[in-house]
């Protein structure tokens, strides 16, 4: 079997409360392209602060049972960077939901992340260009927003089109806002 071949094989794994959790080999091109897009989003704001942010593949660490691999994630306490992932609750943290991680990244994970000290959770869903975005407040992880893009198909008017929240206002920044344009751009 070739090298390209092991690659395409190898499947990824998340912990859960204990139990292994496979997840797919090879997120789909979509997922892959808005997890990028969120990635220079916060690349481009973050460069030169302290903060870091980071795409799929970084294990993290979160209790003695649960490490998971979000899809997106920014950090802000530098100490919690290890070589081999991130060791204790990022500062938010991004998942794009997929059919097979859809239950996890809306039921345990969220509530995980809560728990954990996350400040701030979105939840992409792709098939309707729309984030959830969650922040803790008080410790509990309250519903800040939905934001989502107008459907393509249907025409709007000023005020219908005005009713659609279109830029993700970061809490942990002031000045920190991703257009969902951007976010859902490129996409198949």
């Amino acid at each position: 079997m070739s090298g390209n071949l092991a690659y395409q094989e190898e499947s990824r794994e998340e912990v859960l409360d204990g139990q292994i959790v496979l997840m797919s080999p090879r997120p789909a091109i979509n997922h892959n392209i808005v997890s990028g897009n969120i990635y220079r989003a916060f690349a481009s704001y973050l460069s030169g602060k302290p903060c870091m942010p980071f795409v799929d593949g970084v294990d993290v660490y979160l209790t003695e049972n649960d490490r998971v691999i979000p899809d997106g994630m920014i950090v802000c306490n530098r100490e919690i960077i290890k070589r081999n992932g991130i060791h204790g609750a990022p500062d938010l943290i991004v998942e794009v939901l997929s059919p097979g991680t859809k239950k996890n990244d809306k039921g345990y994970k969220k509530a995980l992340y809560e728990k954990c000290g996350v400040r701030e959770y979105w939840i992409v869903d792709i098939d309707s260009r729309s984030v959830e975005v969650y922040v803790l407040t008080n410790g509990v992880f309250i519903l800040d927003e939905v934001y989502q893009l107008p459907p393509e198909c249907t025409e709007l008017d000023d005020e219908e089109r005005a009713q659609y929240k279109t830029e993700i206002k970061v809490s942990l920044y002031e000045d920190l806002l991703v257009p969902l344009e951007m976010i859902f751009s490129n996409l198949f």
